[in-house]
């Protein structure tokens, strides 16, 4: 499967960034943050980007900020995790029948990256989904990843259009997955009411019955 180098220079912004972040946070990952869970999994779940100080630091996606407090807690309670979320990578949390991405490996800055830069790491999701071959159901966290996810399989993006908890099948390759998706589960969307605990756990209860119905 094709996974970026630990030194990737594809997107020189965020190469610059990581380099600055390198030498003001040394202790940090600082690096392309790889993907959490087995590719045996039937839930792929893909997010934006690493956190300056949540995935960028501790080197696993949705780890250490507020984001990852939510999806995890999501993720336990729904059956798709076991253990407990230390916001640590050694914290022991397993993940059950599912898997854990971004649609750009790096931290960018402002936790905005550009278009450029979700280009040039489409191949690894890519290659991603194409190496997990159970791979029934995607959660997109936000539009970008939503995007990415339809661009990694060439389909119209316009047949699917994002809205919190709308449902897709998008056939593929030979194999349909469905496609649900969600808000962000972000600080920001949750402070400001666009995302409330309540609808996120919609979206994994969905889930949930998809795949047990399976």
């Amino acid at each position: 499967m094709l996974q970026p180098e630990i030194d990737c220079a594809l997107c020189p912004r965020l190469v610059e960034f990581r380099t600055q972040n390198q030498s003001k946070y040394p202790d940090f990952h600082n690096a392309p943050v790889q993907s959490f869970g087995t590719l045996d999994a039937r839930l792929l779940i893909i997010g934006l980007a690493p956190g300056l100080k949540g995935a960028n630091q501790t080197g696993r996606p949705f780890t250490g900020d507020f984001a990852g407090d939510l999806l995890y807690a999501t993720l336990l309670k729904f059956g798709f995790a076991e253990g407990q979320y230390g916001a640590q990578p050694n914290d022991g949390l397993r993940l059950v029948d599912c898997r854990v991405t971004n649609a750009v490996r790096c931290v960018p800055p402002e936790n905005k990256p550009v278009g450029a830069e979700v280009a040039a790491c489409r191949p690894f999701l890519q290659s991603e989904i194409a190496a997990m071959t159970n791979l029934r159901a995607v959660v997109a966290l936000g539009g970008l990843g939503h995007n990415a996810f339809l661009a990694g399989l060439e389909v119209k993006k316009s047949a699917y259009p994002f809205a919190h908890c709308a449902v897709h099948e998008v056939a593929t390759g030979g194999r349909v997955l469905m496609l649900t998706d969600s808000y962000h589960c972000s600080r920001y969307n949750t402070n400001t009411g666009r995302l409330t605990t309540a609808m996120f756990e919609a979206v994994f209860a969905s889930v949930r019955l998809t795949l047990d119905s399976q």
